[in-house]
C-alpha cells in the first residue's frame, strides 16, 4: 500500500498493539516521514477522525505499513453557500 497525503486508513492491532480493542482509530494521513526505520514500520503524521470524518486530534504514529487498512468516510453532502452580492440587486 502506497500512502499519500489525504489517504484515510483504519489503524488497528495489525498496525501496532497500541491500537487494539477500543483504541483502534480512523486516521487521515497528512505526511509520511521519509526517514528509514525498522523494516516495514513507518511514521505517519495526520488527524484522528470521528465517524463523520471530522478531525478530532493531530497525531504522529509509528505503525506497520502492512497493518493499515484503507477506508472511506461517508460524509453527508454539504450545502453550497453562494457569496453575497455587493451593491444594488439585479432586476
Amino acid at each position: 500500500m502506497v500512502l499519500r497525503p489525504g489517504d484515510v486508513v483504519h489503524v488497528g492491532p495489525d498496525a501496532s498493539v497500541q491500537f487494539s480493542g477500543d483504541r483502534a482509530l480512523t486516521f487521515r494521513v497528512i505526511r509520511v516521514d521519509p526517514r528509514i526505520t525498522y523494516d516495514g514500520w513507518i511514521w505517519l503524521d495526520g488527524y484522528v477522525l470521528d465517524v463523520e470524518g471530522t478531525a478530532l486530534q493531530r497525531r504522529r504514529i509509528f505503525v506497520r505499513r502492512e497493518g493499515l487498512r484503507p477506508t472511506q468516510i461517508n460524509r453527508a453532502p454539504t450545502a453550497r453557500v453562494l457569496p453575497r452580492t455587493v451593491g444594488r440587486p439585479l432586476n
